[in-house]
Protein backbone atom coordinates (compact mmCIF):
# COMPACT_ATOMS: atom_id res chain seq x y z
CA UNK A 1 0.00 0.00 0.00
CA UNK A 2 1.10 3.02 -0.84
CA UNK A 3 1.54 6.14 1.86
CA UNK A 4 -0.61 8.10 2.10
CA UNK A 5 0.26 11.68 0.02
CA UNK A 6 1.02 14.60 2.40
CA UNK A 7 -0.67 17.59 1.48
CA UNK A 8 1.25 20.87 2.58
CA UNK A 9 -0.80 23.63 3.22
CA UNK A 10 0.00 26.80 1.29
CA UNK A 11 -0.55 30.38 3.25
CA UNK A 12 -2.89 32.59 1.64
CA UNK A 13 -1.01 35.95 0.79
CA UNK A 14 -2.23 38.43 3.27
CA UNK A 15 -4.42 41.09 1.42
CA UNK A 16 -2.69 44.33 1.32
CA UNK A 17 -4.27 47.41 3.26
CA UNK A 18 -2.75 50.20 0.97
CA UNK A 19 -5.35 52.05 -0.84
CA UNK A 20 -4.80 51.74 -4.30
CA UNK A 21 -6.05 53.99 -7.44
CA UNK A 22 -9.03 52.80 -9.75
CA UNK A 23 -7.63 50.12 -11.62
CA UNK A 24 -5.55 48.27 -9.02
CA UNK A 25 -2.59 50.30 -9.38
CA UNK A 26 -0.49 50.75 -6.37
CA UNK A 27 -0.74 53.78 -4.19
CA UNK A 28 2.87 53.59 -3.23
CA UNK A 29 5.24 56.44 -5.60
CA UNK A 30 8.24 54.76 -6.91
CA UNK A 31 10.40 56.68 -4.77
CA UNK A 32 8.42 55.67 -1.44
CA UNK A 33 5.77 57.22 0.80
CA UNK A 34 4.03 60.63 -0.23
CA UNK A 35 6.12 62.80 1.20
CA UNK A 36 3.55 65.27 3.58
CA UNK A 37 4.06 65.16 6.73
CA UNK A 38 4.38 62.21 9.08
CA UNK A 39 0.55 61.52 9.70
CA UNK A 40 0.20 62.07 5.98
CA UNK A 41 -3.13 61.02 3.71
CA UNK A 42 -2.41 59.26 0.72
CA UNK A 43 -2.04 62.34 -1.60
CA UNK A 44 -0.92 61.93 -5.52
CA UNK A 45 1.21 58.99 -5.70
CA UNK A 46 3.03 59.91 -8.34
CA UNK A 47 4.17 62.90 -10.54
CA UNK A 48 1.58 61.78 -12.94
CA UNK A 49 -0.86 62.08 -10.46
CA UNK A 50 0.40 65.71 -9.21
CA UNK A 51 0.27 67.21 -12.49
CA UNK A 52 -3.30 65.80 -12.16
CA UNK A 53 -4.26 67.53 -9.47
CA UNK A 54 -2.73 70.60 -10.20
CA UNK A 55 -4.29 70.97 -13.17
CA UNK A 56 -7.73 70.11 -11.37
CA UNK A 57 -6.64 72.77 -9.13
CA UNK A 58 -6.42 75.59 -12.27
CA UNK A 59 -9.87 73.84 -13.37
CA UNK A 60 -11.78 74.09 -9.85
CA UNK A 61 -10.35 77.70 -9.15
CA UNK A 62 -11.94 78.67 -12.70
CA UNK A 63 -15.08 76.67 -11.99
CA UNK A 64 -15.61 79.22 -8.67
CA UNK A 65 -15.15 82.44 -10.88
CA UNK A 66 -17.59 81.27 -12.97
CA UNK A 67 -19.84 79.81 -10.60
CA UNK A 68 -19.51 83.05 -8.44
CA UNK A 69 -20.43 85.33 -11.43
CA UNK A 70 -23.44 82.88 -12.55
CA UNK A 71 -24.92 82.77 -8.90
CA UNK A 72 -24.58 86.63 -8.57
CA UNK A 73 -26.22 86.97 -11.77
CA UNK A 74 -29.41 84.68 -10.41
CA UNK A 75 -29.52 86.61 -6.52
CA UNK A 76 -29.47 90.14 -8.57
CA UNK A 77 -32.28 88.77 -10.88
CA UNK A 78 -34.08 87.34 -7.32
CA UNK A 79 -33.63 90.79 -6.18
CA UNK A 80 -34.53 92.92 -9.15
CA UNK A 81 -30.98 94.51 -8.87
CA UNK A 82 -29.59 93.15 -12.52
CA UNK A 83 -29.37 96.44 -14.24
CA UNK A 84 -27.76 97.92 -10.94
CA UNK A 85 -25.23 95.05 -11.01
CA UNK A 86 -22.44 96.80 -12.53
CA UNK A 87 -22.39 99.47 -9.68
CA UNK A 88 -22.89 97.00 -7.23
CA UNK A 89 -19.60 94.86 -8.12
CA UNK A 90 -17.20 97.83 -7.74
CA UNK A 91 -19.23 99.45 -4.25
CA UNK A 92 -16.84 99.93 -1.49
CA UNK A 93 -19.78 97.84 0.62
CA UNK A 94 -22.18 95.74 -1.50
CA UNK A 95 -25.04 94.09 -0.08
CA UNK A 96 -25.68 90.46 1.72
CA UNK A 97 -26.57 89.10 -1.15
CA UNK A 98 -23.81 89.45 -3.80
CA UNK A 99 -21.51 88.42 -0.92
CA UNK A 100 -22.96 85.28 -0.09
CA UNK A 101 -23.89 84.36 -4.04
CA UNK A 102 -20.15 85.02 -5.12
CA UNK A 103 -18.46 83.23 -2.28
CA UNK A 104 -20.61 80.07 -2.23
CA UNK A 105 -19.85 80.19 -6.37
CA UNK A 106 -16.70 80.17 -5.58
CA UNK A 107 -16.51 77.35 -3.16
CA UNK A 108 -18.46 74.95 -5.40
CA UNK A 109 -15.13 75.30 -7.66
CA UNK A 110 -13.04 74.82 -4.62
CA UNK A 111 -15.01 72.00 -3.51
CA UNK A 112 -15.23 69.97 -6.71
CA UNK A 113 -11.97 70.28 -7.36
CA UNK A 114 -10.30 68.19 -4.74
CA UNK A 115 -13.78 65.36 -4.67
CA UNK A 116 -12.57 65.37 -8.55
CA UNK A 117 -8.92 64.84 -7.32
CA UNK A 118 -9.43 62.04 -5.28
CA UNK A 119 -12.00 59.73 -7.50
CA UNK A 120 -9.92 60.21 -10.68
CA UNK A 121 -6.23 60.60 -9.44
CA UNK A 122 -6.22 59.43 -5.83
CA UNK A 123 -7.80 56.58 -3.53
CA UNK A 124 -11.75 57.49 -3.75
CA UNK A 125 -11.38 58.16 -0.23
CA UNK A 126 -12.22 61.67 -0.08
CA UNK A 127 -11.65 62.53 3.30
CA UNK A 128 -8.62 60.06 3.34
CA UNK A 129 -6.83 61.38 0.40
CA UNK A 130 -7.18 64.96 1.33
CA UNK A 131 -6.66 64.47 4.93
CA UNK A 132 -9.95 66.12 6.37
CA UNK A 133 -9.33 64.95 9.50
CA UNK A 134 -9.26 66.38 13.48
CA UNK A 135 -7.51 65.71 16.85
CA UNK A 136 -8.01 67.41 19.86
CA UNK A 137 -4.87 68.61 19.54
CA UNK A 138 -5.77 71.10 16.60
CA UNK A 139 -6.91 72.98 19.15
CA UNK A 140 -3.68 74.47 19.22
CA UNK A 141 -4.54 75.99 16.20
CA UNK A 142 -6.60 78.51 17.93
CA UNK A 143 -3.34 80.09 19.21
CA UNK A 144 -1.51 79.65 15.41
CA UNK A 145 -4.53 82.03 13.98
CA UNK A 146 -4.56 84.50 16.87
CA UNK A 147 -0.92 84.77 16.38
CA UNK A 148 -0.84 85.04 12.83
CA UNK A 149 -2.84 88.18 13.40
CA UNK A 150 -0.44 89.60 15.72
CA UNK A 151 2.34 88.83 13.34
CA UNK A 152 0.61 89.99 10.43
CA UNK A 153 0.03 93.26 12.26
CA UNK A 154 3.42 93.75 13.40
CA UNK A 155 4.65 93.20 9.83
CA UNK A 156 2.93 95.71 8.83
CA UNK A 157 2.74 98.43 11.31
CA UNK A 158 5.68 100.33 9.65
CA UNK A 159 4.19 101.24 6.92
CA UNK A 160 0.56 101.16 7.81
CA UNK A 161 0.09 105.08 7.93
CA UNK A 162 1.24 104.52 4.41
CA UNK A 163 -1.56 101.75 3.26
CA UNK A 164 -4.44 103.46 1.85
CA UNK A 165 -6.91 100.63 1.11
CA UNK A 166 -5.67 98.44 3.47
CA UNK A 167 -9.14 97.95 5.17
CA UNK A 168 -10.65 97.88 2.17
CA UNK A 169 -11.34 94.15 1.86
CA UNK A 170 -13.12 94.04 5.07
CA UNK A 171 -15.11 96.95 4.65
CA UNK A 172 -16.45 95.17 1.52
CA UNK A 173 -17.24 91.82 2.87
CA UNK A 174 -18.71 93.40 5.82
CA UNK A 175 -19.23 96.82 5.74
CA UNK A 176 -23.39 96.72 5.05
CA UNK A 177 -23.86 94.21 6.89
CA UNK A 178 -25.68 94.38 9.90
CA UNK A 179 -28.01 92.43 12.38
CA UNK A 180 -28.68 88.58 11.04
CA UNK A 181 -26.98 89.78 7.96
CA UNK A 182 -23.69 90.59 9.87
CA UNK A 183 -24.30 87.39 11.30
CA UNK A 184 -24.33 85.30 8.70
CA UNK A 185 -21.52 87.17 6.40
CA UNK A 186 -19.54 86.36 10.27
CA UNK A 187 -20.76 82.52 9.85
CA UNK A 188 -19.48 82.38 6.30
CA UNK A 189 -15.56 83.88 6.62
CA UNK A 190 -15.27 81.74 10.14
CA UNK A 191 -16.63 78.55 9.06
CA UNK A 192 -17.26 78.12 5.82
CA UNK A 193 -13.59 80.16 4.13
CA UNK A 194 -11.35 78.22 6.67
CA UNK A 195 -12.46 74.98 5.17
CA UNK A 196 -13.63 74.90 1.44
CA UNK A 197 -9.55 77.53 1.43
CA UNK A 198 -7.84 74.73 3.47
CA UNK A 199 -9.45 72.34 1.34
CA UNK A 200 -8.70 73.71 -1.86
CA UNK A 201 -5.10 75.33 -1.55
CA UNK A 202 -3.65 73.22 1.51
CA UNK A 203 -5.24 69.83 0.44
CA UNK A 204 -5.18 69.85 -3.20
CA UNK A 205 -2.60 72.54 -4.58
CA UNK A 206 0.25 72.32 -1.44
CA UNK A 207 0.28 68.14 -1.80
CA UNK A 208 -0.16 68.60 -5.71
CA UNK A 209 3.01 70.63 -5.71
CA UNK A 210 4.87 68.67 -2.94
CA UNK A 211 4.00 65.73 -5.17
CA UNK A 212 5.99 67.28 -8.37
CA UNK A 213 8.70 68.92 -6.45
CA UNK A 214 9.82 65.44 -5.14
CA UNK A 215 12.32 63.57 -6.82
CA UNK A 216 11.35 59.95 -7.18
CA UNK A 217 14.53 58.66 -6.61
CA UNK A 218 15.53 59.76 -2.78
CA UNK A 219 14.58 58.70 0.56
CA UNK A 220 11.67 60.53 2.49
CA UNK A 221 13.84 62.29 4.40
CA UNK A 222 15.69 64.04 1.63
CA UNK A 223 12.52 64.36 -0.52
CA UNK A 224 10.72 66.49 2.22
CA UNK A 225 13.92 68.58 2.46
CA UNK A 226 13.84 69.34 -1.37
CA UNK A 227 10.01 69.21 -2.22
CA UNK A 228 8.53 70.97 1.09
CA UNK A 229 10.06 74.50 1.03
CA UNK A 230 9.13 75.26 -2.36
CA UNK A 231 5.97 73.93 -2.34
CA UNK A 232 5.40 76.11 1.12
CA UNK A 233 6.98 79.23 -0.96
CA UNK A 234 4.67 78.73 -3.87
CA UNK A 235 1.54 77.56 -2.21
CA UNK A 236 1.26 80.97 -0.19
CA UNK A 237 2.07 83.18 -2.98
CA UNK A 238 -0.69 81.63 -5.20
CA UNK A 239 -2.88 81.93 -1.79
CA UNK A 240 -2.24 85.23 -1.21
CA UNK A 241 -2.68 85.95 -5.00
CA UNK A 242 -6.12 84.40 -5.02
CA UNK A 243 -7.35 87.22 -2.62
CA UNK A 244 -6.75 89.78 -5.26
CA UNK A 245 -5.74 92.52 -2.83
CA UNK A 246 -2.46 93.68 -3.49
CA UNK A 247 -1.83 95.93 0.17
CA UNK A 248 -2.97 92.43 1.69
CA UNK A 249 -0.40 90.21 -0.26
CA UNK A 250 2.43 89.92 1.86
CA UNK A 251 0.35 89.53 5.45
CA UNK A 252 -1.64 86.28 3.63
CA UNK A 253 0.97 85.17 1.98
CA UNK A 254 3.09 84.93 5.09
CA UNK A 255 -0.05 83.38 6.84
CA UNK A 256 -0.88 80.95 3.90
CA UNK A 257 3.18 79.63 4.14
CA UNK A 258 2.37 78.86 8.28
CA UNK A 259 -0.90 77.01 7.53
CA UNK A 260 1.09 75.38 4.12
CA UNK A 261 3.70 74.31 7.15
CA UNK A 262 1.42 73.41 9.83
CA UNK A 263 -0.27 71.15 7.28
CA UNK A 264 2.66 69.16 6.23
CA UNK A 265 3.75 68.83 9.80
CA UNK A 266 0.56 67.33 10.86
CA UNK A 267 -0.21 65.48 7.37
CA UNK A 268 -3.91 66.95 7.58
CA UNK A 269 -6.23 69.78 7.83
CA UNK A 270 -7.64 70.00 10.92
CA UNK A 271 -5.04 72.46 12.98
CA UNK A 272 -4.42 74.65 9.88
CA UNK A 273 -8.55 74.90 9.46
CA UNK A 274 -8.66 75.69 13.01
CA UNK A 275 -5.92 78.16 12.72
CA UNK A 276 -7.57 79.91 9.83
CA UNK A 277 -10.61 80.03 11.43
CA UNK A 278 -9.02 81.48 14.35
CA UNK A 279 -7.12 84.03 12.07
CA UNK A 280 -10.66 84.96 10.36
CA UNK A 281 -12.44 85.50 13.77
CA UNK A 282 -9.87 87.59 15.00
CA UNK A 283 -10.64 89.76 11.84
CA UNK A 284 -14.72 89.78 12.62
CA UNK A 285 -14.21 90.68 16.49
CA UNK A 286 -12.20 94.04 15.28
CA UNK A 287 -15.30 95.02 13.01
CA UNK A 288 -17.74 94.25 15.87
CA UNK A 289 -15.08 96.46 18.24
CA UNK A 290 -14.55 99.13 14.99
CA UNK A 291 -11.20 97.94 14.87
CA UNK A 292 -11.00 97.95 11.36
CA UNK A 293 -7.23 97.72 10.36
CA UNK A 294 -7.03 93.64 10.82
CA UNK A 295 -7.18 92.02 7.50
CA UNK A 296 -9.02 88.70 7.02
Amino acid sequence: MAPPEHHESVPTPARSTDPVRPGGTDRVAPGGPNPVGPDAAPGPATRRDGWAWLWLAVGGFLVGQVGGAVLVELAAGVEGKTRHLSAIEVMASPPEWYIVSSLVGLWCGFGLAPLLASRLRGSGRFVADLGVRFRWIDTIGIGIGVGGQVLVAVLYAPFINHLHNFSAPTQKLTGSAHGWGFFVIALFTVVGAPFFEELYFRGLLFRALVRLFSPSDTARRTAAIVSVGPAVLLDAMLFGLAHGEAEQFAGLAVFGAILAYVSYRTGRQGMNMVAHASFNLVAVLAIVANGGGVIH
